[in-house]
């Protein structure tokens, strides 16, 4: 008898123990070149960083919804250029100091100031004064309406820092959010532990690891394993179906608002022709992309917005697939035997998968072009900053994001006045039907002058164990957020 109530209370602590798991690994592809989101491009950052360790005074929900951050509230003055923002009251950093109106202040400063290195930039391009009111008050002026101010003040790039630890953030980031940075082992992994000093609901997890597995064989075959908890944004759909058919396993597909392009140098000459930019469009079948690269996930777009956005427009028929159209304007721009440029990669497989389908076809049409694989911190090195590429492929994952073909310095270097005047007069408009149609016409006009090789709006599929809830099935903005991420029986 003794031994039957060992034996029962053993199994019901065994019982317990699964039951209260509280750490979890979860994989991505991309490992971030630095940790501070607020002075790089690469999204990468933000997939592990956003919400889980850094906050901005508002913030992305799951659905896409903008909700109250650091800021518990806000008032907005009558004529649209005072915002004045209420923060939460109790607020700590990691490091234990206060968070309050001076870092805000700091924060924003930071980001617009002249010699800012903050990859968005021009989301605080209307800001002309941040004063602190008290330390839980802080005014926002701007120059001029922005009726996207508070989605701006969202993203990652937007987040609050201190100056305390400003210097180390891009080695040991120090945010107020619910989960502690613990340390980087390069090229393998980011470990988090839960910040029990949090304002907010305490999440689930006590400690949350971030496995980086580019190749998307060892992807699955750590998943199956189960060495991995979860994958987000899984490498191989072609995999996709053994997991939906092992009970272990749950398979959530969801949408993201990453616009996956050809992204093309428009100063680089032959590019910078808009008639072989439109040849390029037209030698592109996108079907065969998102079948070949990515087992049909993916919906094919004709211009850089998304497709789920109520704004969106479906200008896919101006760069239909037409080979002999792609070979008539090449001829026209004086490019009849075609010509030769360079096509450089970043490591995601829509790209480097992406890249081997799209060079056959423009080697159909007399396009020839030199394929470079780079790793990412390369990438953003060579491609994104020091402009040095005819044609690179990556998926861009901010959201409502169109904004960026009003910068001539991008690194695309679409240069349109006419285009910068419309995203000028967007920003400063708040009635939503009059924005709607000004949002039409910015997509027909970067369509219509094939900025870039618009191919798919990318799809993001998770594989998690499947006692796991609370993972994030569409992707807002690039972001893994486990805040309310738990296990269950």
């Amino acid at each position: 008898m003794t031994f039957r109530m060992t034996l029962a209370a053993a199994l019901l602590c065994g019982t317990s123990a699964v039951a209260a798991q509280t750490d979890l690994t979860i994989a991505l592809q991309l490992e971030p070149p630095h940790l501070d989101p607020t002075s790089a491009a690469a999204g990468a950052i933000d997939s592990v960083l956003y919400s889980n360790v850094f906050e901005g005074l508002t913030r992305f929900m799951s659905d896409g919804t903008v909700v109250p951050g650091l800021a518990e509230s806000w008032e907005i003055s009558d004529d649209g250029l005072t915002y004045t923002f209420h923060l939460r009251d109790g607020v700590t950093f990691h490091d234990g100091t206060s968070m309050d109106g001076e870092d805000v202040k700091f924060s924003l400063d930071r980001a617009r100031a002249e010699d800012s290195t903050n990859a968005q930039k021009a989301l605080f391009g209307d800001i002309a004064d941040v004063t602190v009111v008290d330390p839980l008050t802080v005014q926002v002026t701007l120059s001029q309406q922005n009726g996207s101010f508070l989605f701006n003040m969202a993203w990652g790039d937007a987040v609050i820092v201190a100056p305390e630890s400003i210097d180390d953030i891009k080695t040991s980031p120090v945010g107020t959010g619910a989960f502690k940075y613990v340390q980087w082992v390069n090229g393998d992994r980011i470990d988090l532990v839960r910040n029990d000093a949090y304002w907010g609901d305490a999440p689930a997890l006590e400690k949350a690891t971030f496995k980086f597995i580019s190749d998307p064989t060892a992807a699955f075959a750590a998943m199956m394993a189960q060495d991995i908890d979860a994958f987000a944004g899984f490498p191989a759909p072609e995999n996709l179906p053994m997991f939906e058919a092992d009970p272990r396993f749950q398979v959530l597909v969801g949408s993201t608002e990453g616009e996956t392009i050809l992204s093309t140098n428009n100063k680089m000459p032959p590019l910078d022709d808009v008639r072989v930019r439109e040849a390029i469009a037209h030698a592109i079948d996108r079907q065969a992309i998102i079948d070949g690269a990515m087992f049909g996930l993916g919906t094919p777009i004709g211009t850089h917005f998304a497709p789920h956005n109520p704004d969106y427009v479906d200008l896919t028929g101006m760069s239909n697939y037409d080979p002999e159209r792609a070979k008539a304007l090449l001829a026209e721009a004086g490019h009849p035997d075609g010509f030769t440029t360079t096509l450089k990669l970043p490591p995601p497989s829509y790209a480097r998968r992406g890249g081997e389908i799209i060079a056959a076809q423009l080697r159909a049409v007399g396009i020839q072009t030199e394929i470079t694989n780079l790793e990412w911190a390369q990438w953003l090195e060579e491609v994104f900053r020091g402009k040095d590429f005819g044609l690179t492929i990556v998926s861009h994952t901010e959201p409502m994001d169109i904004g960026i073909y009003a910068r001539p310095e991008y690194y695309f270097q679409y240069d349109n006045p006419a285009f910068q005047d419309l995203m000028k007069t967007l920003n400063a408009t708040t009635d939503s039907a009059k924005r709607s149609e000004l949002l039409a016409e910015a997509q027909t006009i970067i369509s219509r002058d094939y900025v870039n090789g618009y191919l798919f709006q990318l799809a993001f599929p998770t594989v998690a164990d499947a006692r796991l809830e609370g993972l994030w099935q569409n992707a807002p903005t690039q972001a893994t957020d486990l805040t309310g991420v738990r296990w269950i029986d």
